[in-house]
C-alpha cells in the first residue's frame, strides 16, 4: 500500500502536557501528528519526567498566563494561521479558561471562512469514577465545550459532562443526546466504552456521532477487543491520530471541508460519516501499535525476571518501575501502523 496520504496541508495548534521520558500528552501527540504530515505547534501544559504511571515524578505545571503568552507570541509574529486546534490536558480551571479563549480566538479570525479551523477537545478530567482535576475543572469544561467541534470524552467524563449515568446502550445515547441538544456540540467521540454484554469476549467500544441540522444524533459504534495490558498516552494517540484521519476523511467529500464544523448533510448515514470512517482508521493504527506494545512488554518483563531469578516481584517499587517502562507505547517503532492501517473494525449503526 501507498504511504501516499489523501490529507490536505494541515497545521495544528497543539496545547497539551508534555514528558521528557515516555510517550503521552504532545510528546505523543506532535510526533503522531507529524509523521503523518502535518505542521504542529506544541503549546505544553506541564513539563514532568515522565507519566504517572511510574509512581513518581519531578517537573512543573505551566501556568494559565505562560499558556496565553505562548499563543500571544505566536499571533504578533503571524504565526497563528492554523486549520486545526487540538487541545489535551489542562493543570486547572484556569488553564481551561486560557485555552478556550485562545480556541475562541482561532475561530473568530476564521468567521468568514466556514470550516476553515475545526477544534477537536479531550475534556481529560477522570476515569474509571474518580476524578484527577480539581472540582472547578468540571465547571470550566462544561462552559468551554459548547465552543468545540469534536469532544472526546471517555465514559466518565462523558458522564460528567451530560449529568447521565452510562449504564447501558440506551443510558449512553441519553448522554450523546443531551450533549448534542445542551451544548451544540457537532461531533461526538465517547472512548473506552465499557458496557455489560452477553458475549465472553472482553471489548472495548467507541461510540460516536454527528448531529444532524435538528440536532438529532446520527450514532455508531466501532468495536475492538480489549489487550491485556495498561497503557499510558492512548487517549493521546487517539486524539492525534483523529485529527489527521478527520481532516482527511472530511477532505474526499466535496464541498464538506468549507462547511461549519465539518457536519454532513441530513441524508448522510451514521455509519458513513466521515467521523465514523477516520474512527476505523484511527483503531486499526491503534490496535496494530498496542498490540506490538503488549508484546515487546512481555519479552522485556520475562528479561527482568531472568536477570532477578524470578524475584523481581519481591521489590515492589521497582517491579511498577519495570512494568510502566516495558509498557510505554511503541510507536517510534512502529510509524507504518500509523501511516498505513490496515482496517479491520467497521462502523455499524445504533
Amino acid at each position: 500500500m501507498s504511504t501516499d496520504l489523501p490529507v490536505p496541508e494541515t497545521r495544528v495548534l497543539a496545547i497539551a502536557s508534555h514528558v521528557s521520558y515516555g510517550y503521552v500528552g504532545n510528546t505523543m501527540a506532535v510526533f503522531v501528528m507529524q509523521s503523518l504530515g502535518c505542521e504542529v505547534a506544541a503549546i505544553n501544559t506541564v513539563h514532568f519526567s515522565n507519566h504517572l504511571g511510574y509512581g513518581q515524578v519531578k517537573g512543573t505545571r505551566v501556568s494559565a498566563s505562560e499558556i496565553t503568552d505562548l499563543y500571544e507570541g505566536l499571533t504578533q509574529s503571524n504565526l497563528n494561521d492554523f486549520d486545526m486546534m487540538l487541545t489535551g490536558y489542562l493543570p486547572g480551571a484556569a488553564s481551561v479558561e486560557a485555552a478556550g479563549k485562545i480556541g475562541r480566538d482561532l475561530k473568530y479570525k476564521a468567521t468568514t471562512r466556514p470550516g476553515s479551523l475545526f477544534w477537536v477537545l479531550d475534556p481529560v478530567m477522570g476515569d474509571n469514577g474518580k476524578l484527577y482535576v480539581a472540582a472547578d475543572v468540571v465547571p470550566a469544561y462544561k462552559n468551554l465545550i459548547k465552543d468545540a467541534d469534536l469532544i472526546l470524552p471517555n465514559q466518565f467524563e462523558a458522564e460528567i459532562l451530560s449529568d447521565v449515568k452510562i449504564v447501558d446502550m440506551e443510558t449512553l445515547k441519553d448522554a450523546i443526546k443531551v450533549l448534542h441538544e445542551r451544548y451544540r456540540i457537532p461531533h461526538i467521540l465517547i472512548t473506552s466504552v465499557s458496557l455489560p454484554s452477553p458475549g465472553a469476549e472482553r471489548h472495548l467500544s467507541v461510540i460516536g456521532s454527528t448531529l444532524t441540522s435538528t440536532a438529532t444524533p446520527r450514532i455508531f459504534t466501532v468495536t475492538v477487543p480489549t489487550i491485556d495490558c495498561h497503557f499510558n498516552g492512548t487517549g493521546d494517540m487517539f486524539a492525534a491520530l483523529m485529527v489527521v484521519r478527520l481532516r482527511e476523511a472530511v477532505s474526499t467529500v466535496e464541498g464538506l471541508s468549507d462547511k461549519g464544523s465539518w457536519v454532513s448533510n441530513d441524508e448522510v448515514e451514521a455509519p458513513n460519516l466521515p467521523l465514523a470512517r477516520a474512527t476505523e482508521k484511527v483503531l486499526a493504527s491503534m490496535h496494530n501499535v498496542l498490540l506490538k506494545t503488549k508484546q515487546k512488554k512481555d519479552i522485556e518483563v520475562e528479561k527482568y525476571k531472568a536477570k532477578t531469578d524470578g524475584k523481581l516481584e519481591e521489590d515492589q517499587k521497582q517491579y511498577k518501575l519495570v512494568i510502566a517502562r516495558a509498557s510505554e507505547v511503541s510507536v517510534v517503532r512502529n510509524v507504518d501502523s500509523l501511516k498505513n492501517p490496515s482496517v479491520r473494525f467497521t462502523a455499524e449503526k445504533i
